[in-house]
């Protein structure tokens, strides 16, 4: 330390405010990181099943029978809306 009275010991740097503040933004991103895998390996996504192909497409006919049941309505309401021409 030099003896100039304008150079005064500010002390140690764990009692400054700015560097908490410095410090405080990649502790926040590691603990979110730390949380992000623990999230990960408790609850892993689930595996596409085998059949996933077949599946669709028996959704796909159900949703085709349904639609091929609603038709007369559809084809009522379609009528009611469109004016009559003269």
């Amino acid at each position: 330390m030099s003896n100039d009275p304008k150079l005064q010991d500010s002390g140690p740097w764990w009692k400054h405010g700015h560097v908490w503040l410095l410090v405080a933004g990649p502790a926040t991103v590691v603990v979110a990181g730390f949380a992000t895998a623990w999230i990960a390996l408790k609850s892993p996504d689930p595996v596409v099943e085998a059949d996933y192909y077949r599946r669709g497409i028996e959704i796909n006919r159900t949703l085709a029978a349904r639609d091929k049941a609603n038709l007369p309505a559809l084809q009522g309401r379609n009528h009611a809306a469109t004016p009559a021409h003269p």
